[in-house]
């Protein structure tokens, strides 16, 4: 499957904004967006005004990069968003939140979104008692998200959980820390959702 391999703190200064794409290291002064708080390239600090257009565009770039996905996965992932009852836009940001990946990653077990895709992917973790290793799998309310015993102990799960009470864990999920496991308590809300984007603007940029 295709993916971006390229340095991470690009994307981040493009889009202006903290997408949280290396982990502990966005907290730190290290952070390129605090260092270097224009987009990349020789043109970076130029002021170009912004079209309807290129608002649209980059409010949709910051959703596919801070969940890393790209664009055909994220087009399916619309449509199905637009099949749904209810406001297009906050199902479209509910299906995102519902990935295995972003989960894993918001409970505690993963750094960042990028570490927790390769964790599952190597199966280290089970839902519901079952091996799971697609990252575009879909929670559900109810699901216990786990760590299997054998994984409990390598470094990326174990520093990652050492770091979560900084961090913190949406209301929407439970960590029980003692257990390596967490449960889904229900689907999140658009509050319950910490994402520096404008969702209507994707579904306006889709609908024109």
């Amino acid at each position: 499957m295709a993916k971006y391999r390229g340095p991470v703190c690009r994307l981040c200064r493009r889009e202006g904004v903290k997408l949280f794409l290396k982990g502990s290291r966005c907290m730190t002064e290290k952070c390129a967006v605090e260092r270097r708080a224009f987009p990349p390239g020789q043109h970076g600090q130029a002021r170009p005004r912004a079209s309807e257009y290129s608002t649209q565009l980059r409010e949709k770039q910051k959703l596919k990069r801070t969940y890393g996905i790209l664009e055909r996965q994220f087009r399916g992932i619309f449509s199905k968003a637009e099949r749904q009852q209810g406001i297009t836009g906050e199902n479209l940001l509910r299906l995102l939140e519902q990935r295995l990946d972003n989960v894993v990653y918001r409970i505690g077990f993963a750094a960042s979104r990028a570490e927790a895709r390769q964790l599952i992917n190597h199966a280290h973790f089970q839902v519901n008692g079952r091996k799971v290793n697609k990252p575009s799998f879909l929670v559900r309310e109810g699901d216990v998200i786990e760590v299997k015993e054998r994984s409990r102990a390598i470094l990326p799960i174990a520093s990652a959980l050492e770091g979560v009470d900084g961090r913190g864990v949406p209301v929407w999920l439970d960590l029980d820390k003692a257990n390596v496991k967490g449960t889904v308590r229900g689907l999140p809300t658009k509050e319950e959702i910490a994402v520096p984007v404008n969702e209507q603007l994707v579904v306006d940029l889709y609908s024109r």
